[in-house]
């Protein structure tokens, strides 16, 4: 059986984009989702699994495990799955706190445990990639459970590099502006386009790049790319 590409999170996005075009380019893809979306008919089209998971469901997930256990070797996982809650009043704060840390730390942890010796299965070479974020290191005044989770995850990046050395190897993409939403007006971009060197967006293709760049590595491991445009020197 092919070792196939695990992405979380293809619904839309990054997510999505990364599946359609490694399936384009001849992998066997797994994707996850949690809600439904029309251009997963594109996905399948393309002959990409899909398999849809609420990963805030405990049962949800068990399945999921279940049948990704089936899989005989996977060629990478790829965290993608993400949420974006805002920072809310006192009483809604530990729920907050518990999302972000589930989607972006709990699951990928779960996830990563599970399918152990299905990487390791792929002829000594498979990957973990985790979609971090840039605001992993600088923080955030309005979403710092998010930040804190990302970091999280970043760190846990770190530790898996060293666990499953060396048949898989395990690191981070940590994006920064890569596309607008629809519903940006026009100040908001222009002050967040100020915020990096580079002053455009980067578009989903830079998280292709960089996700081909680490599996074609036989040598990158416990690091951490950063698409941010420069950012830090702004």
């Amino acid at each position: 059986m092919t070792a196939a590409i695990l992405i979380t999170g293809v619904g839309k996005r990054v997510g999505f984009y990364l599946a359609k075009h490694l399936a384009q380019q001849g992998h066997k893809v797994i994707g996850t989702y949690r809600s439904q979306y029309p251009q997963l008919q594109e996905l399948e089209a393309l002959g990409v699994e899909l398999h849809q998971c609420d990963f805030y469901h405990d049962a949800q997930l068990d399945e999921l495990l279940q049948k990704l256990a089936q899989q005989s070797a996977f060629k990478a996982l790829i965290h993608n799955a993400s949420d974006w809650l805002p920072d809310g009043n006192t009483a809604s704060a530990l729920s907050t706190m518990d999302k972000m840390m589930r989607i972006h730390v709990s699951v990928p942890y779960t996830i990563n445990l599970a399918l152990a010796e299905q990487l390791k299965a792929n002829n000594g070479m498979a990957d973990i990639i985790h979609i971090t974020d840039y605001v992993a290191e600088k923080g955030s005044k309005k979403h710092a459970a998010y930040a804190a989770s990302k970091a999280a995850l970043q760190n846990l990046t770190l530790s898996f590099a060293a666990k499953y050395a060396p048949e898989v190897k395990v690191n981070s993409i940590a994006p920064a502006l890569l596309m607008f939403n629809p519903d940006d007006d026009e100040q908001y971009k222009q002050k967040a386009l100020k915020k990096a060197l580079m002053a455009k967006e980067g578009g989903e293709i830079e998280i292709l790049n960089a996700v081909n760049y680490l599996l074609q590595s036989h040598y990158v491991t416990g690091q951490t790319l950063k698409i941010d445009g420069g950012r830090h020197l702004v």
